[in-house]
């Protein structure tokens, strides 16, 4: 089949018409050798084919129509090698070696034809080999290429070059001006409309190459750059408000200028000798005449002065005040009650849209004398002067604090609730172990409870009468003492209570028994009559055997009734605060010499607080409206901070030193930067009742303050070490729990020495903890 269809072809053009001119160089060709009548027989059959060629011809046009090249690759040079090897092999029958070796070439299927070598004997053409994936193929091109030789050398051949076997490569057929037009309309993916300079077949590029040349037209980067990346602020764009110097003025500022000087005083001379007539009136000219337009407005149009405000416009007429206004205008007859039925002052309009068949039927309006006159008031209340009004958003004016979420951790809900005292509970303290809680009440009770249970673990009643409260507690900041001091009464008791263990509860012991001995040694001794005549300002004895078996080693009598307490950070020394003692109203007693002592000897008001410096030997006394600190190193007073409140009711010191918040019952809480002044920092008004109490924690930047509201403030307080930063403030929290009895709320509150939770206690009798 092949066979046929090959030599079919080579008798045809590429029209496929019979090729007259290659059947007449072969017969000529054919006259000249002695097989003539035999071979033109051949070649007659050749050019005429069989009634059986045909019919394998038109199967095999029907089969595939499309295997175009093969019609192409026969050429006139091929025919001739071809009938000139058929000829020299038939002519060359003598030679016997040759034949059969040709005879062993033919047995290999490998041989497709026989071609006329160089030295005239036929050399066998093989089959293509099919390389496989194990052969090396690395370099094998999947379309055939002509090298660097334009396509214009090959302008006048049916080829357009060789291919590595030396065949010509023929040109691709073109298609008709039809089918050219409909690939030009439905551009195929990839179609650009060039000829490739390599293969003559049609260029087409993909996507990246697309891609590729859209960047270079568009002047794009080509190596995945982004050139519009976001802008680096190198120099700020905002308008910064403080100077970048911070230099003084120079002195020529202040000083007046003498050049300025000279140039008055020569003005003064040239007015003087007359030269300068100040306030010259200006010389109109008579013989002008005034030529008036009767065609202009009234008013000339004059340039308004910069502080002009025109008077107020009425308002133009809409459609619904037509005489014949549209019918969406007009309104229903529920519109009418409503409208009749709300206020004068309510109404959006005076009127009440209607129509008229004509003009001359429209009745008198009613409001025109009211309008009128609202329109004279108008004008005549128009202000006159421009105000320029600052455009300043509120929002501005608001300090920029941080969120609280940021702030964390803080108290934010009561977990554990302390019950059982008969009366408002106004003492609490926690030990420095975190561990135990105690409590003083107005029942006379001192009770101590496990913190992270709630359960009461100890309770004893000191006065005598059971109707003396308990005005304060606080523990030895020592860890291992245990010793509690309770004020109730008169009386201060030093207390070890039994839920310690054996070594506290020695050390403890020995602190409190130390001072026996030394007070027998050097309690007769005196250096002067007034030391004998004067009386001491407490007594300090031993307890009862009651008080004694309730853990009670010391009893300090006083002579008026004891408010506050506070201990040293030593734990050798603490304060107590008796209002009413004048003179004596602040007590120092020393635990291991078992001695008081009064630092004052007059007093300078009623004195309410007074607390230890957390480092230095300063002691800090609160009046009614001021903060005293004394210098107790050199004995003098160092400092007086001003809070400008009317009563204070509580102060406590920053852990590290240098600020103070203090309370008063006039509803404020200020904080004192003892660094930048003597009067509040801060004033914080968060509370609408007096406040009660306001403390520090002594790990945490927290503080808090107690009204009789109930409530509590947790606040937010960085101090910076840096002195030209100011602290800040941020109110975290309100914590809500106690009732409010007798206009009267939480009293005292305490911070947990190790974690950010809080213990307040109210007049409700119950003591709360406040955890994260």
């Amino acid at each position: 089949m092949a066979k046929r269809k090959l030599a079919a072809k080579k008798n045809t053009t590429t029209n496929g018409k019979p090729s007259t001119i290659s059947v007449e160089r072969k017969q000529n060709f054919l006259k000249a050798s002695s097989l003539k009548p035999a071979l033109v027989g051949v070649l007659e059959d050749e050019n005429e084919p069989s009634e059986d060629d045909k019919e394998d011809e038109d199967e095999d046009e029907d089969e595939d129509e499309d295997e175009d090249d093969i019609v192409f690759e026969a050429d006139e040079s091929d025919e001739e090698d071809e009938f000139s090897g058929i000829i020299d092999g038939a002519l060359s029958d003598s030679d016997a070696d040759t034949e059969n070796s040709d005879a062993e070439d033919i047995d290999n299927k490998d041989i497709l034809y026989y071609k006329k070598g160089a030295d005239g004997k036929p050399r066998p053409i093989y089959k293509a080999i099919d390389p496989h994936y194990s052969s090396d193929d690395s370099d094998r091109e999947d379309e055939n290429t002509v090298g660097n030789i334009p396509l214009s050398a090959y302008d006048e051949y049916p080829h357009i070059g060789y291919d590595i076997n030396g065949k010509r490569i023929m040109r691709p057929a073109a298609g008709s001006a039809l089918d050219s037009l409909l690939d030009s309309i439905e551009v195929p993916e990839g179609w650009t409309g060039l000829i490739d300079r390599n293969s003559g077949a049609d260029l087409k590029l993909t996507k990246e190459e697309l891609n590729l040349i859209k960047k270079i037209q568009l002047g794009e980067s080509l190596d995945g750059v982004n050139p519009y990346e976001d802008t680096i602020e190198w120099f700020s764009s905002k308008t910064e408000v403080m100077p970048l110097s911070a230099a003084p003025e120079p002195k020529r500022r202040f000083v007046p200028s003498k050049h300025e000087a000279k140039r008055v005083m020569k003005i003064v001379r040239a007015i003087r000798e007359g030269r300068i007539v100040p306030n010259k009136p200006k010389t109109s000219s008579q013989d002008e005449e005034v030529i008036y337009d009767l065609w202009a407005d009234d008013l000339p149009d004059q340039t308004p002065h910069i502080m002009h405000i025109p008077a107020p416009k009425m308002a133009k007429p809409t459609n619904d005040e037509s005489y014949n206004p549209p019918a969406e205008y007009l309104p229903t007859e529920e519109e009418k009650e409503e409208y009749i039925k709300t206020d004068p002052m309510d109404r959006e309009k005076n009127y009440l849209p209607a129509k008229y068949s004509a003009l001359r039927r429209v009745p008198r309006y009613d409001s025109f004398v009211r309008e009128r006159f609202e329109r004279s008031l108008d004008l005549y209340l128009a202000p006159r002067v421009k105000k320029n009004k600052l455009n300043i958003d509120p929002d501005s004016l608001l300090p920029k604090l941080p969120s609280p979420q940021d702030l964390k951790p803080f108290p934010i809900k009561c977990s554990i609730t302390y019950e059982g005292h008969k009366g408002r509970v106004r003492a609490i303290s926690v030990d420095p172990s975190g561990l135990w809680l105690a409590t003083g009440a107005d029942d006379g009770t001192l009770r101590i409870w496990e913190v992270l249970t709630g359960r009461e673990v100890w309770n004893a009643t000191l006065s005598a009468d059971e109707k003396e409260p308990v005005q304060s507690v606080e523990w030895n900041p020592v860890k291992d003492s245990g010793i509690l001091a309770v004020s109730a009464g008169e009386k201060i008791y030093l207390c070890l209570p039994p839920i310690f263990d054996e070594a506290v509860e020695n050390t403890g012991q020995e602190m409190l028994s130390a001072g026996w001995g030394y007070a027998a040694q050097n309690g007769t001794k005196s250096n002067s009559l007034e030391e004998i005549s004067k009386e001491p300002p407490a007594k300090w004895t031993k307890p009862s055997s009651k008080l004694s078996s309730l853990g009670v080693d010391v009893v300090i009598v006083c002579r008026k009734t004891v408010k506050q307490l506070a201990w040293h950070r030593r734990g050798d020394y603490f304060v107590g605060v008796s209002p009413e003692g004048a003179n004596q109203a602040v007590l120092v007693h020393q635990i291991s010499k078992h001695q008081t002592q009064s630092p004052f000897r007059k007093s300078k008001g009623i004195i309410q607080r007074a607390q230890f410096h957390p480092f230095k030997p300063m002691l800090y006394v609160a009046t009614q409206r001021y903060i005293r600190i004394y210098d107790l190193s050199i004995q003098s007073l160092s400092k007086t901070l001003q809070p400008g409140a009317r009563w204070l009711s509580s102060f406590d010191i920053h852990p590290q030193g240098d600020n103070v918040l203090t309370g008063s019952y006039d509803k404020r809480v200020t904080w004192h930067d003892m660094d930048l002044s003597t009067k509040p920092y801060r004033t914080l008004r968060y509370h609408t009742k007096a406040v009660r109490d306001v403390r520090f924690h002594s790990r945490f930047p927290l503080f808090c303050s107690a009204s009789d509201d109930g409530s509590v403030n947790v606040f937010h307080g960085t101090v910076y070490d840096d002195l030209l930063k100011n602290p800040l403030l941020v109110p975290l929290k309100v914590l809500k729990g106690h009732s409010v009895v007798q206009s009267l709320g939480v009293l005292k509150v305490c911070w947990h020495p190790k974690e950010p939770w809080l213990f307040t206690s109210g007049a409700d009798s119950t003591a709360k903890l406040w955890t994260t």
